[in-house]
């Protein structure tokens, strides 16, 4: 077969989803700037007219990754409706439903090792991503008496916490991982504690 090179369609975007499909093949390590460029059926010098290395590349698909997050995380939340702790509820289960179905860009983001200071736009996508939970946190704490209300940074970061130690440990088939309960429930428990920790919820 021959090489297209840059001359077919969007190559910039057919490199990443390549890279992405690698990724979840062989995590975040487990590729080379070569088989991206095979998978994208390119030469490996064309792969060099878009990205400046293998890093840059995985960056691209953990930025992409974030802007998809961010906006099922935004849907979730649903501007605080039917009520403000329905809706943080909701973002910890978009954190798990995001996790199943993009498993490419959540090893981008989460496993690859990027420093994001090194990649402004990354680190902006990451950082619109977490203003939504920060967000919903915002609102629920305004439920707290002012003298025991966490910051909502502290409040977000214990609930993104949860949400992927759920993710890690449940919901990717590690090994020797396995729990009785679906991740849904560990996760929707495991907030539930949380919440009435704060005094947000009634005792059971």
């Amino acid at each position: 077969m021959s090489k297209r090179g840059y001359h077919h369609g969007n190559l910039r975007q057919a490199l990443v989803e390549a890279a992405l499909q690698l990724i979840t093949e062989k995590g975040p390590q487990g590729f080379t700037l070569s088989e991206a460029a095979k998978a994208a059926d390119v030469t490996p010098a064309a792969v060099y007219r878009h990205f400046a290395g293998r890093e840059d590349l995985i960056a691209e698909g953990a930025r992409q990754g974030y802007e998809i997050f961010g906006a099922l995380m935004e849907y979730a939340y649903n501007d605080g409706k039917p009520s403000a702790l329905a809706a943080f509820e909701a973002t910890g289960r978009a954190y798990l439903a995001f996790a199943r179905k993009y498993p490419g860009h959540y090893q981008a983001m989460f496993e690859s090792g990027l420093t994001l200071n090194q990649f402004p736009d990354l680190a902006q996508a990451a950082a619109k991503a977490r203003g939504v939970m920060e967000t919903a946190a915002t609102s629920l704490s305004m439920h707290i008496p002012p003298e025991k209300r966490p910051p909502p940074s502290m409040f977000s970061a214990h609930i993104w916490a949860l949400s992927h130690g759920v993710v890690e440990l449940f919901a990717r088939g590690s090994p020797g991982a396995k729990s009785p309960y679906p991740p849904e429930d560990l996760l929707e428990s495991g907030i539930g504690i949380y919440l009435r920790g704060l005094g947000l919820l009634p005792p059971d």
